[in-house]
């Protein structure tokens, strides 16, 4: 494997909406209905959105020249706190260390933070079970209503304080 984790530019829309569908399809299928993925998806990954988050810290990871992933956090109101807002890896690209590199060279580029927030469905078992692996805590649990699909959700906290 050849990787390179640099930062999304425009021009990497399209590779960035492939991943996140690959991705949400492959680890939420028998968690939540296709049609409720596609309408989350056609909104939070249409063009103009992901034009919005290139001006937070959006960063893919590439293969050859082929993207296989990316992260985006956003600063909350707080300074220094976090949101990591998205994480996807090509399913094929699971489980092979670049997650973990994504999140500390995120880490890295931020420099100072005290506390990253991120929310996972309870039933990803492999996305919660990575996240404790970086030391994320369980700091809250709760029902989201998503689109007419009730998710158990927890949220997860890595502090640095």
């Amino acid at each position: 494997m050849d990787l390179i984790i640099r930062p999304m530019e425009e021009k990497d829309i399209p590779d960035v909406q492939y991943v996140a569908k690959k991705s949400w399809n492959h680890t939420y299928y028998d968690i939540i209905p296709e049609e409720v993925q596609n309408n989350f998806l056609n909104s939070a990954y249409s063009d103009e959105m992901l034009k919005k988050r290139l001006e937070q810290i959006v960063f893919v990871a590439e293969d050859k020249g082929k993207i296989v992933g990316f992260i985006n956090l956003n600063e909350t109101n707080k300074p220094n706190t976090y949101d990591l807002t998205a994480i996807y890896l090509l399913p094929a690209y699971q489980g092979k260390g670049i997650g973990t590199k994504l999140i500390k060279h995120s880490i890295q580029e931020v420099e100072v933070f005290e506390e990253i927030f991120l929310e996972v469905e309870k039933s990803n078992i492999n996305a919660v079970n990575f996240y404790k692996k970086l030391g994320f805590k369980i700091v809250d649990e709760y029902d989201d209503e998503f689109d007419g699909h009730v998710l158990k959700t927890l949220e997860m906290s890595l502090s640095n304080v």
